[in-house]
């Protein structure tokens, strides 16, 4: 069956990576490589069943397709996952191991830090492949991500806030963010520099003290917080957390956050246009910490990236201006925005078969 989900998903590779000897099932799935190497974070997650975790990464790596194309990048999308749990089965090893799978593919698939994943991890990783980014400063790498990704979702909301209420005034709304991991800490942290009034919840109790008691914000439960009487709703944990149980109870007139894969469903997506939310596409939104990421493929420099994640801003103005003239849902605009730029691209290249290897200038192995 795995053939025709693919076929039917569009992906042009599957890889099933096993060593038992260190306790690794992973799987790295690249989606498309006609802008580029396909590059994608590696996920930990303590999955269910292996089909679960396949439906995961296919979803993903075919978000990262969108997410690079749409932030003007010239890269194609993959991602990976690993089946473990992040709190006790990691290993230097495991991830070591990992790296020499990646390394196989000879640059087709670029890896990256996401769920369950940090910054040290990521240095067993590169230990055995270079076609690694997130690595520490140390190496001539750009660290972690969140604090970009973050950044890069404060360009979103600020298009968002814009377009709907014809100001970029972050401190005059009420927020509601779900997640405050990685990135949603550093975006928490960005809405209160603004003087924002935030609300936050989390699976993570010391994360949401954290919040409350360094910067000042309103602790609600788990399920509560879809009841918050909030300008905007920022989703930032995992993705389908806007379904038909939650949205009917959403007060917000924008839903603006880091997570992946926010809608349930694309009929979610018709549904919140139809009450009048205006939804910033996620993948356009958190492109910040891809953005940055890609810049150590030639030679990394943060002011650089800091400037290209402020087009983030004109990525989403853009999108909402398509989905106006066109009277279609934001996300279909970003949909169409990415895919013509595959299209175009396409017929000037063909995809990425992992000859002509990203050069990754300036980074130190073996250090």
């Amino acid at each position: 069956m795995i053939f025709e989900t693919i076929a039917r998903t569009g992906h042009e590779e599957v890889v099933f990576c096993h060593n038992p000897d260190v306790g690794l099932k992973a799987i790295i799935a690249v989606h498309n490589s006609v802008l580029g190497p396909a590059l994608g974070g590696l996920r930990m997650w303590p999955y269910k069943s292996e089909q679960e975790a396949v439906n995961d990464v296919l979803r993903l790596s075919r978000g990262m397709t969108y997410k690079n194309a749409v932030a003007g990048l010239n890269l194609g999308g993959g991602k990976a996952v690993i089946i473990g749990d992040p709190s006790k089965d990691k290993s230097e090893a495991l991830f070591r191991a990992f790296g020499r799978f990646v390394n196989s593919l000879n640059g087709r698939y670029i890896t990256a830090e996401d769920v369950g994943i940090d910054v040290n991890d990521m240095e067993w990783v590169f230990r055995e492949t270079q076609f690694v980014t997130g690595v520490h400063q140390v190496h001539g790498g750009s660290g972690d991500p969140s604090p970009f990704t973050a950044y890069g979702t404060l360009q979103g909301l600020l298009a968002s806030l814009n377009a709907k209420f014809g100001s970029e005034e972050v401190g005059r709304h009420v927020y509601a963010v779900q997640g405050v991991g990685h990135v949603g800490l550093e975006f928490v942290k960005l809405l209160r520099e603004h003087d924002a009034k935030v609300f936050v919840t989390d699976i993570n109790r010391e994360a949401v003290q954290r919040c409350v008691d360094e910067f000042g914000c309103e602790a609600v439960g788990i399920d509560e917080i879809y009841d918050v009487d909030a300008d905007v709703f920022s989703p930032c944990a995992l993705g389908g957390t806007i379904n038909e149980q939650t949205l009917p109870r959403l007060k917000c007139k924008v839903i603006c956050g880091a997570a992946n894969n926010q809608l349930a469903t694309d009929a979610i997506g018709e549904e919140v246009e139809r009450r009048g939310i205006l939804y910033a596409p996620d993948y356009a939104v958190n492109a910040g910490g891809v953005m940055n990421i890609s810049l150590e493929i030639d030679g990394y420099n943060r002011e650089r990236a800091m400037r290209m994640m402020r087009t983030i801003y004109h990525n989403l103005t853009r999108i909402f201006q398509i989905a106006a003239q066109d009277g279609i849902p934001t996300f279909r605009a970003a949909d169409r925005m990415a895919e013509e730029r595959i299209q175009t691209i396409g017929k000037l290249r063909l995809p990425h078969m992992g000859s002509n290897a990203p050069r990754f200038e300036g980074r130190m192995r073996g250090q």
